[in-house]
């Protein structure tokens, strides 16, 4: 959400910076809708002050037993003209809120200019991609053959974009979540945490999924919300508070299924798990003072990284560009592993820093020992993806006899297997 005060000062900068993201100016429409309010504030205020005046008189007149007819008239006719206007004051209010909700983040100086996700830059690489004696397989190729991973069954359980997981497979999955969580927890200074996996409006308003996301959610009969992510849960559990300068920075991590109705997705990743409709996800989020969140947001993105490189995976970090930079981010990493099977990197990771924009959504602020309190930043990112960990461990490590060979850091979750064979 954006500061009306701040669009008014420097409207020209704003609009600019929506230009980034190909948006045409609002400034103009958001200063009126705000002069109109003003407006009708102060005509409220002035009626209400004629109003209490004309009162005073028509009190004095009626001790001093005169004709008060007239007066009253006034009075009545000031009533209907401040009832007009207690009304039109909450419809221009929720107009000017309406309007901003949907207007997405300033964009940091550093993001790079571009339209889609051919403009983002490489940051950095790590690792080695393997080089096979055998033609790579992808992952569902593999967990079919290992008779371990059953898309068939799964469709007819629920349709199509989800994966049923058995045996060693299932416990690789599992293995990874708790993996990750220790990793951050007792590595990265993350504090576990269990959160509900249904929210309210006010909360997917918060991080930014509504109004502007709806259709890419999953709704329940009574009003509530899967969550797409833990971020939502996480994130607002610093709404409406007042947090002390002395408890930031707050650092806090998930292990949640994720349900994500992937409207815009038609045939894409159709085959196999990359894409799915039901997901596990270790995600990570902070809450800090406006002047740490830059160094936050690098610290973050290397937490995730050490999660893969643990688990020799090759990566890449990548600057997204203005045109692929997410509605809430000001700044964004994605972490892309590779896949050999498909041959190319695909994203496993994705940190962002929403600075303030996300708290003033959701009131969340810090308390300032010389002033008023203060927006705090947000920041959240994957830590990562497990299910895609899982399809890069396959893809990654797969030996050509149809086996899958554990990561070393995964073996004392998984009893000491060091592979994973066929049934």
């Amino acid at each position: 959400m954006h500061d009306i005060k701040a669009i008014t000062q420097d409207p020209a900068a704003f609009d600019a910076a929506l230009a980034r993201r190909g948006i045409l100016p609002l400034s103009g429409e958001l200063i009126a809708l705000d002069g109109e309010r003003r407006a009708a504030v102060a005509q409220l205020q002035e009626l209400q002050a004629g109003r209490n005046a004309l009162a005073k008189h028509i009190g004095e007149a009626k001790r001093a037993k005169q004709d008060t007819s007239v007066l009253e008239a006034e009075g009545g006719a000031l009533r209907g003209q401040m009832e007009t206007l207690e009304a039109e004051v909450p419809r221009l209010d929720l107009l000017i809120r309406e309007t901003l909700s949907a207007i997405p983040n300033v964009l940091d100086a550093a993001v790079p200019e571009g339209r889609d996700e051919n403009a983002n830059i490489e940051v950095k690489t790590w690792g080695k991609k393997p080089a096979f004696a055998f033609t790579a397989r992808e992952h569902f190729e593999i967990g079919e053959a290992l008779g371990l991973m059953d898309f068939q069954g799964a469709a007819r359980l629920a349709g199509s974009r989800f994966t049923v997981l058995r045996g060693t497979l299932a416990r690789l999955e599992r293995a990874l979540g708790q993996f990750m969580l220790d990793t951050h927890t007792t590595q990265n200074g993350y504090t576990e945490t269990v959160v509900p996996l249904l929210v309210n409006d006010s909360a997917m308003f918060g991080t930014g999924q509504l109004p502007k996301f709806a259709e890419d959610l999953f709704k329940t009969t009574d009003g509530r919300w899967l969550i797409p992510t833990a971020e939502v849960s996480l994130t607002n559990l610093a709404a409406g508070e007042i947090l002390p300068a002395a408890q930031l920075p707050i650092r806090v991590t998930a292990l949640t299924p994720c349900f994500r109705s992937e409207a815009g997705s038609a045939g894409r990743d159709v085959r196999g798990m990359l894409r799915q409709h039901q997901f596990a996800k270790v995600e990570l989020v902070s809450i800090t003072r406006p002047e740490e969140s830059e160094a936050e947001h690098e610290r973050m993105t290397a937490c995730a990284e050490h999660i893969l490189e643990a688990l020799e995976l090759p990566y890449r970090r990548m600057l997204l560009c203005a045109g692929d930079t997410g509605f809430s981010a000001v700044k964004t990493y994605d972490l892309e592993v590779w896949l050999p099977g498909q041959g190319m990197y695909r994203e496993i990771s994705s940190c962002s820093n929403t600075r303030a924009f996300q708290a003033r959504r959701m009131n969340a602020r810090y308390r300032i020992p010389e002033g008023k309190p203060d927006f705090v930043h947000t920041l959240n990112g994957s830590g990562v993806a497990v299910g895609r960990a899982l399809i890069a461990v396959l893809e990654n490590h797969q030996n050509e006899d149809g086996s899958v060979s554990v990561p070393a850091v995964l073996r004392p979750y998984m009893g000491g297997l060091e592979r994973i064979a066929a049934l």
